[in-house]
Parts: C-alpha cells; structure tokens; sequence
C-alpha cells in the first residue's frame, strides 16, 4: 500500500515553515490521539502517520530528502538517496508538542523533594516606624519540618522504603497502543518511598504545624507597599523540601497631623486671623521636634510652606523629602460683645478693593457674567 505525501497528512503547504508544521502535527495529532479514541484503530493508525509525517518534516536534513526523493528519501526499504536510519523518537515528539498539555514524556524520574510555599505577613507600623526604621518581634503560623523524624516521615528508628510499584522513581510508565505516557506513581504519589511505621508527632507528613517568633528588623524609609524578604521562613517543604520564604508587606498607618507622598510629608497649620494678616513665627511639628515657621504679613488660606530635608530619607537611598505646611485660616469662635463690636469697627474701616482685591476681583467676575447672559 503506498503512502500518502506526508505534507497532505499534515493539511499543509510544501513550502510550510517549521512553526507551521509543528502547529499542524499538534492539531492533527490531537484529533487522532489514542488516549482520545480508545479502541479506535482507524485513529491509532491516523496518529501514527501524523507522527511519521512530522518525524521527517520537523527535520531539515530528512525535510530536504523527502522534497527531493519522496517517500525513497527517507524510507530505507524504499531504496536510494540519503537513508533514514532508525524508527521514529516519538518519545522526543511528544515530549516537544504535547508537554504542555499532558506533561513531559522524558527524563523520568522524580525531580526530589519539593520547595515549600511562600507565605505572606502584613505587617502595621506607625509612620515614625516606617520613616525611621525600627526591630519588631511578629508570630507566624505555619508548617515546619518534624523535629521527631526529621521530615522522613517515619517513626523514630525506621525509615521510608523504597515503593515496589515505581521502583523509587515516583512515576510509572502507562502503555495505550503504540503510544505511551509517564503518569504519577498511585502507590507513593510521586514520592518514591512507602512509610510503613510513620512518626506519631507528625503522622508521617514529615511537617508539624507551629508559629514561629520571628525578628523582622524593618530599614528606615519604607512605605505601604514595600516587601521584606526573609528568605527560607515559609513553609517547610514536604519530604525534608527546601523551605519557602516569608514576605512581610508593610501597612504604615494613617497618622493623625502628617500624610505622606513618596518622600515628601505634608500637613496643615492653623492660623489666626491676626497671624495671617500681621504676620508672625508658628510653632510646626516634624517627625524630628517642633521648629518655628516665620510668615509673613498678609498671608493667605492655602499657601504652601516648604521645610527642606524634614520628609523622608527613601528606603532605597537619595535625598530626603521636604515638609510642606499648608496654613488654613481659622476663624475666631465664642466672641464676646466688646470683641464683636470692635470687628464691626474693623470691618467699617475697610476700603474692599483696596484690602480685598481677591474678593473685589470675585465679585466683579460674577456681576460679568450675568450681565453676558442677559
């Protein structure tokens, strides 16, 4: 029975690229697989041509024979030309197309002990805290390695054996046909070992659940947001694993004069009536004590005071931020008859255009603006 171009198998062009027909033996492949066809023989043998097919085309050396010879180039019981040595790795294929899907077909084996998982702290400091650095003590639960069997698993004075199912491996070799597949050992689960006589503290899970003090000493600068790392305090992996490692997420909390942005803090100063028009020295905090700030007359609501080098030294280095005070107005309450009467008075004695030029200059905007309207 003659064989069919093996570019008709695939469903594609002579002149195909190699993404091409690695997309193509995937699809026609998948389609035909015995796995999904159980029983099937017209499949099997779909699948199989489908895998000849690529074995050739995927190689550029055989790729090159084919296109000139045909079916003879590659075929050494069809004769002449180049020679095709050998059966086809379809281990190798299905290991480079499907390993994705089903796992790798190669190696086998187990890849020893797996790493624990990582584990997440959020930690909350005050601002001071977070500006300044400090050491703090935090409790973390979580599995570490038995200290009774030393993560083995097994009871004190015997040890795991190795499963007679996977012969150590982990992993047993499953046979469909003409395909075969590496699955998961279902006596050990892809340990390689049987406990027979497991530890009584652990149970033969070779992991203890505990919490563990830790000391996490927090550099000066940090943020909401920022990470710390410390390495190889996770979880204790299964089977005597490598640890994970711990991230500790640091929260500042909200403080009650400054808001911070990046490294610059900002804050808001009350200012008299009195201050704001004659002008005069405020007491302002910083997180290093208070300083005076001198303001000058006829200052207005809003405006921005900047402290140079009062912010914050960034965690990862550079210059320190500025403190930038913001004066709010604060109007006088609980006035008494003589302190109203000479406001009144005050009041009077104002020429608004002369005094008020941002209250005049409001005023006449809006009088514009109706008298555009009608």
């Amino acid at each position: 029975m003659s064989k069919r171009d093996y570019y008709e198998v695939l469903g594609i062009e002579k002149g195909s690229s190699e993404q091409d027909i690695k997309k193509a033996y995937r699809r026609v492949a998948m389609k035909h697989h015995p796995d999904r066809n159980p029983g099937d023989k017209t499949a099997e043998e779909k699948f199989k041509e489908a895998s000849e097919a690529y074995e050739v085309l995927s190689d550029n050396e055989k790729r090159a024979a084919y296109d000139r010879y045909g079916h003879a180039g590659v075929d050494p019981n069809m004769g002449a030309g180049g020679g095709f040595s050998g059966g086809a790795n379809f281990s190798d294929i299905f290991g480079d197309v499907f390993g994705d899907i089903f796992g790798s077909a190669r190696g086998g084996g187990r890849g020893g002990p797996r790493r624990g998982s990582d584990l997440r702290y959020t930690l909350e400091l005050d601002l001071e805290e977070a500006v300044k650095g400090t050491t703090v003590k935090i409790k973390v639960p979580t599995l570490t390695t038995c200290k009774t069997c030393s993560g083995t698993g097994a009871k004190k004075g015997s040890k795991p054996t190795t499963c007679t199912t996977c012969g150590g491996v982990g992993q047993v070799r499953m046979q469909q046909g003409f395909f075969s597949v590496q699955q998961t050992c279902p006596n050990c689960r892809g340990k390689g070992t049987i406990i027979s006589d497991p530890c009584p503290d652990c149970h033969g899970q070779g992991r203890i659940e505990e919490q563990k003090t830790l000391s996490v000493k927090v550099p000066a600068g940090v943020d909401t947001g920022d990470r710390i790392r410390l390495a190889g305090e996770g979880e204790a992996g299964p089977d005597g694993g490598a640890a994970g490692d711990l991230y500790v997420q640091v929260s500042v909390r909200e403080h009650k004069i400054f808001e911070r942005d990046g490294k610059h803090l900002y804050c808001e100063v009350p200012i008299s009536f009195v201050d704001a028009a004659l002008g005069g020295e405020l007491e302002v905090p910083t997180l290093d004590g208070r300083v005076m700030l001198k303001v000058p007359a006829e200052t207005q609501t809003g405006k921005l005071f900047r402290l140079r080098g009062k912010g914050v030294v960034p965690v990862r280095g550079g210059s320190a931020g500025d403190l930038l005070c913001r004066v709010v107005l604060e109007t006088p309450v609980n006035l008494s008859k003589k302190q109203k009467d000479l406001l009144a008075e005050f009041q009077s004695s104002m020429d608004g255009a002369k005094h008020s030029p941002k209250k005049s200059s409001w005023f006449e905007g809006v009088k514009s603006f109706f008298d555009e309207r009608l």
